[in-house]
């Protein structure tokens, strides 16, 4: 290897001054909202909104990384293991949208763009091992996130959360962690869906026949939005929080952390 090409493989690896930012707003805003410091609900939403962000970066990442080893040796100079936002093919898909729908509505919104040469990768299981990567990392935040509530590690008697005229026995941190946590789990189902377009249909496609991957093809651009259609039908969408609830039951952890948490983090209702 020479000198050059060592120096390019660094530049291509070096986390960006972005990520850093997002990463020391994300630490801040924790201690922050754990020991009490300032607004207890801008804080949460500060913590949210860049744990968030954090979470969009690491998981477009994943699906960048496990193309390198899959043989899409063009990834570092695109810029997407930097770890930057903006280096994305549709920033405003993976990382702004994403943010809004959060703030607006309370859901993850799974982003996805990073450009992957595919016919530069050999073997079905790696396709679909490139797709799953981002939902996976999503699924692992979610324990790092929920884990410590269910286990009772962040209880605090003298920090309680006072929303509607009551004081709830839950420390404003755990509420934090329980609504993004929630959030980790509902982009990670959402993700996963079989539908064109999202990182599901990504990991089956390499399996279909190629009749039935040019059938679908033309589908593709509105998948996402046929899914968001769906989720707006009050059924649709009571359902698709049931399974994210029950999930949230699996790390010993009650819907109501992440209800209480969305409610701090609207800070601006008052």
């Amino acid at each position: 290897m020479t000198f050059a090409t060592a120096q390019r493989r660094s530049r291509e690896n070096r986390i960006s001054p972005v990520f850093w930012v997002l990463l020391a707003t994300l630490v801040t805003s924790g201690w922050a909202v754990a020991t009490g410091f300032g607004s207890a609900r801008f804080g949460v939403f500060l913590f949210v909104v860049a744990g968030w962000m954090v979470s969009l970066c690491l998981h477009e990442y994943a699906h960048a990384r496990t193309a390198l080893h899959g043989g899409d040796i063009t990834v570092g100079a695109k810029g997407y293991l930097t770890l930057n936002p903006f280096a994305y093919a549709h920033a405003v898909l993976s990382f702004v949208l994403p943010v809004v729908f959060v703030i607006l509505g309370g859901i993850g919104l799974p982003g996805g763009a990073v450009f992957i040469e595919r016919h530069r990768i050999q073997g079905r299981l790696k396709h679909s091992l490139i797709s799953a990567a981002g939902p996976l990392v999503n699924v692992a935040l979610a324990a790092v996130c929920l884990v410590p509530i269910g286990a009772g590690w962040l209880d605090d008697p003298s920090l309680h959360v006072s929303w509607n005229g009551y004081e709830w026995p839950i420390s404003p941190l755990s509420a934090a962690l329980g609504f993004l946590g929630m959030l980790q789990l509902s982009a990670a189902v959402l993700n996963l869906l079989p539908v064109p377009g999202l990182d599901g249909y990504g990991v089956v496609e390499p399996w279909l026949s190629p009749k039935a991957r040019r059938s679908v093809e033309p589908f593709a651009p509105y998948g996402m939005l046929a899914v968001f259609a769906l989720l707006w039908q009050p059924q649709v969408n009571a359902w698709f929080f049931d399974v994210v609830d029950a999930l949230m039951g699996v790390f010993g952890v009650d819907p109501g952390y992440a209800a209480i948490g969305h409610e701090l983090f609207r800070f601006w209702q008052g």
